[in-house]
């Protein structure tokens, strides 16, 4: 009788725990994320709020279910993104894949087209189905809770009266966790039904779409430097859930021993290490905008609970160079089990870490030692001195999210110029100067002082808009970022995966890209907008708001560079302009903004009255008089872009006649070498046969 032989003696991978592994480690994770916020919640003192005599208690239910319903909300969030990060990034394309006929079948059977997913990809966009609607459940509970907590009533007595529907519509908080409640159940149901990657990924967008609206009418809103705190915490939240979701489902793919686990294992490392990143530097702008004083750090509450996060981020950033350097390559070697114990304790540690944030939430942070002014309240600086030239030169103030964007393009530009070079090829130093002078055009308006007096002048607003609409574009698209990503990216290691080289690919021929790069449609974009945003409240709604501001200047931004890369662009594009077209083009749009600044020289009322009436500065000029100068700005500054779009295209043409010549001209001598002769006499000739017909056939009639 023989003895069997382990299969790790004979050299085969063990096998890994299967499901009842990942209910483990969901128990783990579960235990873990109650006690960080149990734990962070009696320290923080959130859990034994003092109650005011003569105001309303919402009772103990409500102080310890509404955080319980956060931290549950935040978990599935992240769960989401993963799962859907899971289905479209980390898993290859072809991993695990059914054949054709497999393929067909279960196509056949579900009613639906041959999917381009793999049946992994599949599971986790289900998985993301149902993870999605325990989101939505607990965004719902945490609205219920929060107007108890707000209203200072019992939750059965909000839940039996009609206070949840008026509170949904008056208050920000619960604006943003409806419309949390709206997307998480629009993911959930379209995750179920799709099947392509196209789709996915847009449920991707959708998802992480939805994580901002509640951490962004928290503390952020009301902080001191709020422009700074709001986009750190943005930054914040959208680099977590990928780096939570994301471990999570890589360990379920290891617990359960499904294919594909070293690819998927590499791409979460890689993204993991840029979250990481963005996750150390946004919480840090977010530790010194509420906490000027490094002492409040272990003096105050909040402070305290900040310095054990802090920790406990420290610990990660270990438990991710222990990936790297071991798990990995444990992985390669068919040893599963390695990352799975390794990632189950790092999912307990990151779940307690979200418990100790969302206490951290629950806790107020200290008062400002000074008293602020109305003024420094709505922009969350001081009233700067009177402007002058050199003040708006000098007297800058730092923008996170559009500092964090110049840097991450001229980045991703630079090392797109140095792979190219590292290979032996070339890149126009021209096009190089163009990107870089877009750039700095971004820094010289929102970086200095032009970005300070521009929320309190509408005249510097609308330079700051003319720039970043008109003069930026003109610049990054003639940089052609697309076509040096094109070069530079490698494309996917398998035939058949999906890179950013391949995703880029598709983006660029997808409907939606043909259908706004229609020259048409971008024109419209171009002129259509500028008139809807400031003869209509909208224009006083986005400067009452920070991330308003800052997706109107986005707008400016995108709607230019759509309309001059459908103008000018060399990158590869759905349509391509004859060049009298473009100048046709050209001529027929610039007109629209001179109409535009001549409306505003002209106007009777002033524009967004309520928030310049609030932030109007005492060594100002009327409100009306200042707009009228916005539009002269406006008005004379289209000779700026129309003078430098004819001299790129004057150039554009020259260059574009020369090449059809040489390309000309080599035609002619590759016919020639084939004995074929030169192709112009062929034409001529052919031309003189005509005629002669013409001519014998006109005597053939006379006769």
């Amino acid at each position: 009788m023989t003895k069997s032989v382990p299969a790790a003696a004979k050299g085969a991978p063990v096998p890994a725990p299967g499901v009842p592994g990942v209910v483990r480690a969901a128990a783990v994770a579960s235990v873990a994320a109650v006690a960080g916020l149990v734990l962070a919640l009696l320290a923080g003192g959130a859990a034994a709020e003092q109650v005011i005599p003569g105001l309303g208690d919402a009772g103990a239910v409500t102080r310890w279910g509404l955080p319980f319903a956060r931290t549950v909300m935040d978990l599935s969030s992240a769960l989401t993104v993963g799962a859907l990060l899971a289905a479209v990034v980390l898993l290859p394309m072809n991993a695990a894949r059914p054949g054709r006929r497999a393929r067909a079948a279960a196509a056949k059977e579900a009613g639906d087209a041959p999917s381009p997913l793999s049946a992994d990809a599949i599971s986790y966009l289900r998985a993301a189905s149902w993870l999605s609607a325990a989101w939505a459940v607990a965004a719902g509970t945490t609205l219920v809770f929060t107007v108890a907590d707000v209203l200072g009533q019992p939750v059965l007595d909000v839940l039996t009266g009609n206070e949840l529907s008026s509170y949904i519509g008056s208050l920000p908080q619960g604006n943003a966790l409806m419309f949390v409640v709206l997307l998480a159940v629009v993911v959930a149901l379209l995750a179920w039904t799709t099947t392509t990657p196209g789709a996915a990924f847009g449920l991707l967008a959708l998802a992480a779409v939805a994580l901002l609206p509640p951490p962004l009418t928290g503390h952020s809103a009301s902080a001191a430097n709020h422009e700074v705190a709001v986009t750190g915490v943005a930054l914040h939240v959208v680099a977590i859930a990928p780096w939570v979701g994301g471990l999570a489902m890589t360990g379920v793919h290891a617990l359960t021993g499904r294919a594909g686990l070293g690819v998927m294992a590499s791409r979460f490392s890689r993204m993991a290490l840029w979250c990481y990143v963005v996750v150390g530097a946004s919480g840090l702008v977010n530790v010194v905008a509420r906490l000027p004083d490094p002492a409040e750090l272990v003096t105050t509450s909040y402070g305290r609970l900040a310095t054990a996060k802090i920790i406990a981020f420290a610990v990660l950033g270990v438990f991710g160079w222990w990936h790297r350097e071991r798990t990995i390559p444990a992985i390669e070697a068919g040893k599963p089990r390695a990352f799975a114990r390794l990632a189950t304790v790092e999912a307990a540690i990151m779940a307690a870490t979200m418990g100790l944030a969302v206490a951290l939430s629950r806790s107020a942070p200290p008062a400002p030692t000074t008293d602020e002014s109305a003024v420094a309240t709505q922009l969350g600086y001081a009233m700067p001195p009177h402007v002058t030239a050199l003040r708006l030169l000098t007297l800058g103030r730092f923008d996170l999210f559009f500092g964090v964007l110049v840097v991450v393009l001229g980045g991703l530009y630079l090392a797109g110029i140095v792979r190219l070079r590292r290979r032996g090829d070339h890149w126009p130093m021209p096009r190089a100067a163009a990107w870089f002078v877009g750039l700095l055009t971004i820094v010289a308006v929102t970086q200095t002082g032009v970005a300070r007096y521009a929320p309190i002048l509408f005249s510097v607003h609308m330079a700051q808009h003319m720039v970043l609409n008109m003069l930026t574009p003109i610049f990054l698209v003639a940089g052609a970022p697309i076509t040096l990503a094109l070069r530079a990216l490698k494309p996917a290691a398998v035939r058949g995966d999906r890179g950013p080289r391949e995703w880029l690919t598709i983006a660029l021929h997808s409907r939606y890209v043909r259908f706004i790069a229609h020259p048409a449609v971008a024109t419209i974009i171009f002129v259509a907008s500028t008139f809807a945003l400031y003869f209509t409240p909208l224009f006083e709604t986005l400067m009452r708001d920070h991330l308003g501001h800052i997706a109107m200047m986005v707008h400016f931004l995108a709607s230019g560079c759509l309309f001059f890369w459908v103008l000018i662009g060399v990158d590869p594009a759905p349509y391509k302009l004859p060049y009298p077209g473009r100048l046709l083009l050209l001529f027929v749009t610039m007109p629209f903004h001179a109409f535009f600044g001549i409306a505003l020289m002209n106007i009777s009322q002033a524009l967004a009255r309520g928030w310049y009436t609030g932030v109007h500065p005492d060594w100002g000029t009327s409100i009306l008089k200042d707009q009228h100068t916005g539009g002269a700005i406006a008005w004379a500054f289209g000779e700026v872009p129309t003078f430098i779009v004819l001299i790129i295209l004057a150039f554009q043409w020259f260059f574009d006649d020369q090449r059809q010549a040489r390309r000309q001209d080599r035609r002619a001598d590759r016919a020639a070498a084939r004995g074929d002769g030169d192709p112009a006499d062929d034409e001529l000739a052919a031309y003189n046969a005509r005629l002669a017909r013409l001519a014998r056939r006109d005597e053939a009639a006379e006769d």
